[in-house]
């Protein structure tokens, strides 16, 4: 399996951050928010890796990069988005000849999570392909893809309906997919949207429609960063984990010890 790390678009929820450079190299704490997705995917055991960007700043990624040997890479490639933020499944389109026909883990660029993703890689090579969708309880479904479930089978999802008005249930579906080869030519079927955008809930919605997409549960942190109370919910998050502060004392807003600050 490879993976492709979806970092375009403007970042305009950033602005004035992102004047300066693209949101994806923004810091989460002590490191670029792009270091994040990297991790969670060599922790995995997946080394070879796609950086889909485009818009401005594009070229900032290869100076915080490089050849991705210093982060666990084997390969890296970049890959250039034509006409900017045209959707998450446009974006992916890119990584068809990337892939040449193995599996993918794709993951966005301003996600960041400690949950080990590696037994589900492995559940879904030995299933033999289709699509997964990693889901994680939220406070706000509405901001997000949001799952249903059938009825009469809560493990399965019947739709996925993108940033609903009214949530059917509290998950959201993360930033975080798997697909075998036969998602290029589901895109390739795709029409824009009501935003003008290839949406990455209409691939899920066709592999559910196939009978194909499985989903799993993300154990342990997972959040977006690409609004300042998300990239500040981020940051504090990976702040207690590196100093090793319990979450709870940072919640209270208890004060880092001097002795955890170097």
């Amino acid at each position: 399996m490879k993976g492709v790390i979806l970092a375009g678009g403007k970042g305009s929820r950033l602005y004035p951050l992102t004047y300066a450079t693209n949101k994806h190299l923004l810091p989460i704490y002590d490191q670029p928010m792009i270091f994040y997705p990297i991790q969670t995917l060599v922790k995995a055991g997946i080394t070879e890796v796609l950086i889909v960007t485009g818009d401005i700043h594009a070229g900032h990624f290869i100076n915080v990069i490089k050849n991705g040997k210093e982060l666990g890479l084997t390969h890296v490639e970049y890959a250039y988005q034509e006409g900017g933020s045209a959707g998450i499944a446009d974006a992916l389109k890119y990584a068809e000849d990337f892939a040449d026909g193995e599996s993918i883990a794709v993951i966005l660029g301003d996600n960041t999570t400690d949950a080990d993703i590696a037994p589900a890689v492995n559940k879904f090579e030995q299933n033999g392909g289709g699509a997964m969708v990693f889901l994680k309880k939220v406070i706000d479904p509405e901001r997000f893809g949001n799952p249903i479930f059938d009825k009469n089978n809560p493990e399965k999802i019947i739709k996925i309906v993108e940033k609903p008005s009214s949530p059917t249930s509290e998950y959201a579906v993360t930033g975080l997919y798997f697909y075998d080869n036969d998602v290029y030519a589901i895109i390739r079927g795709l029409r824009p949207s009501d935003r003008g955008e290839l949406e990455i809930t209409d691939v899920n919605n066709a592999y559910i429609e196939r009978g194909k997409l499985s989903w799993s549960e993300l154990d342990g942190f997972w959040s977006d960063s690409g609004t300042f109370h998300s990239l500040f919910r981020s940051s504090r998050f990976w702040a207690q984990k590196r100093l090793g502060i319990k979450y709870k004392e940072i919640v209270a807003g208890n004060a880092i010890p001097k002795s955890k600050i170097a």
